[in-house]
């Protein structure tokens, strides 16, 4: 896959996924990289609320709705019935960074960790199943794995290895 760097963080529903996520890019942005992220959701969602300008932009039919500010700005697209864009669309939308980390897209042919918590109602491993994960984040002991194991709150190790799967760092 041509594009930027990108890694993912998979696991079922609470397994600390959104957590790790937010963690590696605190961690990366210290470090001095730019990162973005990817978050796939299963279900409807919104981010924009009833009887806002933009909300009403979109009800009223817009394709795209722009809201920008001094601070940011945010594009929200409404699909009306066509289908989901690829990962690799939605990869070629997002501007130049060092490294892309997807949350959610478990099927995706791309690096990642399993976040695992003995919290998640779902605690089937998806590690055997995946050969794309390359290691584990769990917040129990795992040993019926040959891949790398870390605490799932380890994020400065997780980051090291990250920068390790994905080349970051290297010029």
């Amino acid at each position: 896959m041509s594009g930027p760097r990108v890694f993912g963080i998979s696991g079922w529903k609470n397994s600390g996924k959104t957590g790790l996520a937010v963690r590696l890019v605190e961690e990366f942005t210290a470090r001095g990289y730019r990162i973005s992220t990817i978050k796939h959701a299963h279900h409807d969602f919104d981010i924009d609320k009833v009887g806002a300008d933009s909300f009403r932009h979109r009800q009223a039919g817009a394709h795209e709705v722009t809201i920008v500010s001094g601070t940011r700005y945010a594009i929200m697209h409404e699909l009306r019935g066509a289908p989901e864009p690829s990962f690799e669309e939605i990869l070629a939308r997002l501007a130049p960074c060092d490294l892309v980390l997807i949350e959610g897209y478990k099927r995706e042919k791309i690096p990642k960790i399993e976040a695992r918590r003995l919290e998640s109602k779902n605690r089937e491993p998806l590690a055997p199943g995946d050969p794309y994960i390359v290691a584990i984040a769990a917040d129990h002991p795992v040993d019926d794995t040959t891949l790398p194991v870390f605490d799932l709150d380890d994020t400065k190790s997780i980051a090291d290895f990250v920068e390790g799967v994905t080349g970051l760092g290297k010029a």
